[in-house]
């Protein structure tokens, strides 16, 4: 299972809104991607690759 590494830190977009998502760095330079009202290490996380996250964020 790959794990967050960084801080996870909330989506610039979601302002005052409870419902959001949280991004952190992982051990292979990739992104680990939870529910913002997840707030406990033993939660579902996304994982992706640094190839994925960086053809993700070129699609905005």
């Amino acid at each position: 299972m790959t794990e967050a590494v960084g801080t996870f830190r909330k989506s610039s977009y979601s302002q005052a809104e409870s419902n959001c998502v949280e991004v952190a760095r992982t051990a292979s330079n990739g992104r680990a991607v939870r529910d913002s009202k997840q707030q406990t290490a033993a939660g579902p996380l996304l994982t992706v690759s640094r190839e994925s996250w960086t053809a993700f964020l070129r699609q905005f």
